[in-house]
């Protein structure tokens, strides 16, 4: 997002979501899509959190940028995370059968790019970037809202993407901003008045 994009403006959507664009998309039709372009678009009206899934690679560790995270079952304690099925880590995460999940506040936007290959450098790998080790061994980013340590509890066929459920072995919280990072339409927003 450009710098003169940064400073929140009036979406005039309801419940306060807020961003720079200050743009709305134009309605579709319903119907067949065989390219999945509606879908893709209608996916985008979900407004989500940002986080960065994160596990080990050799002796490192690789990250990538979700918003496809939803909370599963408090007991057993699971979490679910869609992965790209294109992506690295779509076959390093089962296989190494332990992840871990960041909660990312709004002022980790860098982090986001960084990991979703869009940064200036972009780089899955952790080089340079604040963290502590989980239970598990995987990074958790320094600075993020809350964070889930996860081992693999199964792996499912989605399509185009695989779906990777996550028994939480800890999960912790971070400093609360009220200031998450959030994706509306594929673009960075924020809570207005935050």
């Amino acid at each position: 997002m450009p710098a003169g994009d940064r400073q929140p403006s009036r979406s005039g959507s309801f419940g306060g979501i807020s961003s720079g664009a200050g743009s709305r998309s134009a309605p579709r039709p319903m119907g067949s899509d065989e390219s999945g372009e509606t879908i893709r678009a209608a996916r985008q009206r979900w407004a989500s959190g940002v986080a960065v899934m994160s596990t080990r690679e050799g002796a490192g560790f690789r990250g990538a940028t979700v918003a496809a995270f939803t909370t599963v079952s408090l007991n057993p304690p699971l979490v679910l995370v869609c992965l790209d099925r294109e992506g690295r880590m779509a076959s390093l995460v089962p296989e190494v059968g332990i992840f871990a999940v960041s909660i990312l506040d709004r002022s980790q936007e860098f982090l986001a790019e960084r990991f979703a290959g869009r940064a200036p450098v972009p780089d899955a790998r952790f080089s340079g970037v604040p963290h502590s080790l989980g239970e598990t061994g995987c990074p958790l980013l320094t600075g993020a809202l809350a964070w889930f340590d996860c081992r693999v509890q199964a792996d499912h066929d989605g399509g185009d993407h695989r779906i990777i459920v996550g028994e939480v072995v800890v999960a912790g919280l971070g400093e609360d901003t009220d200031d998450p990072l959030l994706n509306y339409e594929g673009r960075y927003r924020s809570i207005e008045g935050a």
